[in-house]
């Protein structure tokens, strides 16, 4: 089983960057593929971004392409997202997730997600 806890988020312009960061804990951790989901008010929660066990795959919706890129350090058990060039439609809550199958999911693990607001 794994824990996760989300931090990084905050207030930013628009154009600005913020990196999240999630904390991982749990021996199952350099074998899950991690992702990062977002919902902003009234909509329902989206694929963000995903990562493999290895870091050697990546995707990304294609909204956030070029603005947003995943990383993970295994030896820390920490996911990062780092996200420039932010856009008021980026405003969300953002949920790191873990899935043991692979990036397609299912993303059985959930943290308690960081609010991201972007102003313009």
């Amino acid at each position: 089983q794994v824990q996760l806890v989300e931090s990084g988020g905050g207030l930013v312009q628009a154009g600005g960057s913020l990196r999240l960061s999630c904390a991982a804990s749990g021996r199952q951790f350099r074998t899950y593929a991690m992702g990062w989901f977002r919902q902003a008010p009234g909509k329902q929660r989206e694929f963000v971004a995903a990562i493999s066990w290895s870091g050697g795959s990546t995707d990304s919706t294609d909204s956030v392409k070029g603005r947003f890129t995943i990383s993970r350090d295994n030896a820390k058990k920490t996911v990062d997202l780092q996200m420039n060039s932010l856009k008021p439609e980026d405003t969300a809550v953002y949920y790191c997730a873990a899935a043991p199958g692979g990036m397609v999911g299912p993303y059985d693990y959930w943290g308690q997600g960081t609010q991201v607001t972007v102003s313009s």
